[in-house]
């Protein structure tokens, strides 16, 4: 159905054969737009050969007319290549085609349903729901050639139990089962789950069984959802698609069934979020009703996340792009009233050591009676970034009690958390205590954590401690046209480019980025591609963040 034909720049017979060249269907054009853009005023039904003109924005009146003079032409050699392409995929119609005999308008129906069907074609039409134009005839299409529930092979699903597969034909008879789509919140009732039906009957106020978080629930009122206004069902039979009111464990993508006859049908699959921004309240009065708004919105949509980074502390949303999450939080306001501020999330930096030093941590503190007295010598080297930390104790001759030796470790482990370039976590430290001095009376095990802390703040201003900033793995997929543009896109991030393959039409990149570079991709991506460009990224390693950037960054902070 190609939408929006009132637009500027609608162009119906380019996005036919964008359909053909982009993806690779075998479009048929079954209806052809009378006029374009604001001069977009009806449509000609090429299996009729009528045309219909909608007076009004409203789609309520409906004229037919004859075929404008200026299209009869257009028309004709249309109705001839839908013709020739349902004879292309029909053996009876391809017959009577190359006898040059009549073809019935219902048999035309028929072979097209039954090449639909079987996924060989796609019929196209044309309109604009926001005017209602072309919405009946689109109906009539679908009820004309799409397959029912009768047209489709059963559906496959596993026995819980078993572990075996089984099946679920389309029929009142067999036992229930029904797979959960969508749900929803809604201010009068409630938790909505929507439902489709696969087989069996469904009774208001019954008890089913959700095979796949093995609970069983109960159905409290079956409505059939309208535009504006909801009916009750007091049944759902196998085909229907309605909601429940009173299921507490069911998400989307859940299966619910007969408790005696139970089955797992095919679970849904989501795409993960691709980009993340950081959500706050207004005010902080509103940060409880924000956590249970957003917990609600992601219980609603799987392509929505919400978490809190335990080391920024930050609430981070994501979703599938700045429109989505825009969305969101219009939600939030409208329907949680919770006003809230969005940014950009903060980098979860690292520090670490380039070179090595001895360090002496010394912890004296004499207040009139029983002091403290602390005393470590510390040799502080680096290691790789992906090892965290390693304490080795190379004390002899008793310079430190043992009882101590456990303080020091635990003192330079608390330093960690916190460097001093901008107060990241440190990474990459060997520690090797070589040396150090107690006091009969005044030695404590925190006097001797204390010293471990200095220790390592020491070592951190001699040892040229730098940021370490993590290193996205980014595999883009993009038609093969765009790969100049989208690798240099890449390279202006900081990126390094370790690889590219082509397969088919496409292209995938693969690539090294620094996170810090890659807000806002997943826009830049469509813009540059024209929306057809996908990617997938994930942390990898941390990598030292270049002077440049760092000393802007120490400014900043």
């Amino acid at each position: 159905y190609i939408n929006k034909m009132d637009i500027m720049g609608a162009d119906f017979y380019n996005v036919v054969n964008m359909i053909e060249d982009r993806l690779a269907a075998k479009p048929i054009a079954i209806q052809l737009p009378i006029g374009k853009e604001e001069n977009f005023i009806g449509i000609i039904d090429l299996m009729e050969m009528k045309a219909f003109d909608y007076s009004d924005d409203l789609g309520t009146k409906i004229e037919e007319i004859p075929i404008p003079d200026d299209m009869q032409d257009d028309a004709k050699l249309y109705r001839e290549k839908m013709i020739e392409k349902i004879a292309e995929n029909d053996e009876e119609i391809e017959e009577k085609y190359l006898m040059e005999e009549d073809i019935t308008i219902p048999e035309l129906k028929a072979a097209l349903r039954r090449a639909t069907v079987a996924d060989k074609v796609v019929p196209v039409v044309c309109g604009t729901s926001y005017k209602n134009k072309g919405v009946q005839l689109l109906l009539d299409a679908i009820v004309d050639y799409m397959p029912s529930p009768l047209d489709i092979p059963a559906i496959d699903g596993t026995n819980p139990k078993t572990g075996e597969k089984e099946e679920r034909h389309p029929s009142d008879e067999q036992p229930f089962s029904a797979l959960a789509f969508k749900i929803m919140t809604d201010p009068f009732v409630g938790k909505l789950c929507f439902f489709r039906v696969y087989s069996g009957i469904l009774e208001s106020g019954s008890y089913v069984y959700n095979s796949t978080k093995e609970k069983r629930e109960r159905i409290g009122r079956i409505l059939l959802m309208h535009a504006n206004h909801r009916e009750e069902l007091q049944k759902a039979y196998a085909g229907d698609i309605a909601s429940a009111v009173g299921l507490k464990n069911t998400a989307t993508g859940d299966t619910l069934c007969d408790e005696k006859e139970p089955i797992i049908l095919e679970s849904m699959d989501f795409p993960e979020p691709v980009l993340s921004v950081a959500i706050e309240p207004k005010s902080k009065s509103s940060q409880e009703k924000l956590i249970t708004a957003l917990a609600k919105l992601a219980e609603e949509d799987p392509t929505f996340k919400t978490r809190t980074d335990s080391e920024t502390g930050q609430t981070l949303i994501s979703g599938m792009g700045e429109l989505h999450l825009d969305i969101i939080v219009d939600r939030l306001f409208r329907e949680f009233k919770v006003e809230a501020n969005v940014g950009e999330p903060q980098v979860s930096y690292r520090e670490t050591i380039t070179k090595a030093a001895e360090v002496e941590g010394k912890f004296v503190r004499q207040s009139g009676g029983h002091g403290q007295y602390g005393h470590c010598v510390v040799q502080f080297e680096p290691l790789p970034s992906d090892q965290h930390y390693e304490f080795v104790n190379k004390i002899v001759g008793g310079a430190i009690p043992k009882e101590y030796i456990g303080a020091v470790d635990a003192g330079i482990q608390e330093a960690l958390a916190a460097g001093e370039i901008a107060g990241y976590p440190v990474v990459g430290v060997k520690a090797t205590l070589v040396d150090g001095s107690y006091h009969d009376v005044d030695s404590s095990e925190m006097a001797f954590k204390i010293a471990g802390s200095m220790a390592l703040k020491e070592a951190m201003r001699k040892c040229d401690s730098v940021l370490l900033g993590p290193m996205m793995k980014v595999d883009v997929t993009i038609p093969e046209e765009y790969m100049g543009d989208v690798m240099g896109d890449l390279s202006s991030r900081r990126g390094q480019i370790t690889g590219n393959e082509i397969r088919l039409n496409a292209a995938e990149i693969s690539s090294f980025v620094p996170l810090s570079e890659m807000f806002g991709y997943a826009t830049n991506l469509r813009s540059i591609t024209q929306g057809r460009g996908t990617f997938v990224m994930q942390i990898d390693h941390y990598e030292r963040v270049p002077n440049s950037i760092m000393e802007t960054f120490v400014k900043n902070c």
